[in-house]
């Protein structure tokens, strides 16, 4: 159980990076951020969790509004996977989960 519980904070941890890595080079790129190789390989990480957060938005929501959408749907999830991992190593006796 500790295992899974590691293992999606981890994806959530480096999702929620990249989101806020393609969020400061579209600040300070400007308007040549689609020549920029990291923004274009943040693009591509991040490509799922935009399209989760395009699926879940209301349709009134302009489409430059889903990352933050997705960004803040995966701060909630990191959230939750904490609290549990939190929860299971006190079950379990906090040295067992180190």
């Amino acid at each position: 159980m500790l295992l899974w519980l590691n293992i999606a904070q981890l994806i959530l941890y480096i999702g929620l990076l990249a989101l806020a890595g393609q969020g400061a080079l579209y600040v300070l790129a400007g308007a040549g951020r689609q020549r920029n190789l990291f923004y274009q390989l943040f693009q591509m990480v991040n490509r799922p969790w935009i399209a989760l957060g395009r699926w879940l938005a209301p349709r009134a929501l302009a489409p430059r509004t889903h990352p933050f959408v997705a960004f803040c749907l995966m701060a909630a999830l990191y959230l939750a996977v904490t609290l549990a991992k939190i929860e299971h190593c006190l079950t379990i006796g906090v040295e067992a989960c180190r």
